[in-house]
Order: C-alpha cells, then sequence, then structure tokens
C-alpha cells in the first residue's frame, strides 16, 4: 500500500517530460518548414525580378520592385510584401553583365542581368519564449542569384522607341 502512495502521480510528471520534448520537436518542425518557405520565396522574387529585367529597360527600378511581391502599379508606389516580411528593395540588387563578364555599361553591351537578395533576416516565431542562448531568434539567408541571358531589354516591337534612357516597362 505504501509503494502505491509513493508512485501516484509518476505517469503524469513522465508524460509532462515526454511531451516538453514532443512539443519541442513539434516546434522546431513548423519552424524548419516555414524558413524553407522563406527561402523559397526569395529564390522565387530573384527569379521575377531577373525575368523583368530582361524585358525592361536597361536600368529601370522596376525589377527590384516586383521582387518584392506587392508593387501598386497604379499609383507607382511601394508595399510591404504580403509574402517575405522584412524584405526591402535596398537588399535587391540587379547587375547587368556584358559577354567577357564584366559590369555593361549601356544597354547595347548588356549580355546578361543578374538579380541578386543579400542581407535578409528571417524572423522565427516560436522560439520567442525561450532564452536565445538555446535557440537564436533570428537566421540569416543565404544569398539567392538568379542570372538570364537579356532578351529584348526593353524593345517594345509595337510602340516606337522612346526618348534615350527610358526608365518605365511598357506592360
Amino acid at each position: 500500500m505504501i509503494n502505491k502512495i509513493h508512485q501516484k502521480g509518476a505517469e503524469t510528471v513522465e508524460f509532462a517530460m515526454i511531451c516538453l520534448l514532443l512539443f519541442a520537436l513539434v516546434f522546431a518542425i513548423i519552424e524548419f518548414g516555414r524558413t524553407l518557405f522563406v527561402w523559397n520565396a526569395l529564390a522565387e522574387a530573384t527569379r521575377r525580378a531577373a525575368r523583368m529585367a530582361v524585358v525592361c529597360p536597361y536600368l529601370s527600378p522596376f525589377p527590384a520592385q516586383v521582387a518584392i511581391f506587392n508593387v501598386d502599379w497604379l499609383n507607382g508606389t511601394l508595399g510591404t510584401s504580403p509574402i517575405i516580411p522584412g524584405l526591402t528593395p535596398a537588399m535587391i540588387t540587379v547587375s547587368y553583365w556584358d559577354k567577357a563578364g564584366n559590369p555593361a555599361t549601356d544597354a547595347t553591351s548588356t549580355n546578361s542581368v543578374q538579380v541578386s537578395i543579400n542581407g535578409y533576416t528571417n524572423n522565427l516565431f516560436i522560439p520567442q519564449f525561450i532564452p536565445t542562448w538555446i535557440w537564436g531568434k533570428t537566421i540569416t539567408a543565404p544569398s539567392f542569384t538568379t542570372t538570364l541571358h537579356s532578351e529584348s531589354l526593353g524593345a517594345v516591337p509595337t510602340i516606337p522607341p522612346a526618348a534615350p534612357g527610358p526608365t518605365a516597362c511598357n506592360f
């Protein structure tokens, strides 16, 4: 009878210890999935911006804005990204390259366009209650880059050429 009294509630303590590990594992899986989603969205953002850069005029601001996923085209304003929180145009670099791999100086010498996203920090949601020495609250994403061969680079066959140095896309 004495042994049963001393062991009463032992299952609850064991369950609590196992549950703690189980929930930590579930939260880690959720955060890992979220991080992979954001990194995939960053890769898609570079692809979208590069695709826009190869058909827009040389040095157009639109490719960097397209990577944000939330541009108000009618008002010409840049909103916040609903898909990638914290992504700013300052993190996006659009580079134009000639055939030799050197930076292009104008539209005629451009052979390819490269779009990069650098310095994005992914904020984690789950570990807000966990001390940072156990689990950090942010993860810095690697650099994402997409390079495409330039196509028309702003030439629209149905519209006569504009003045030199157009900065808008005719879409």
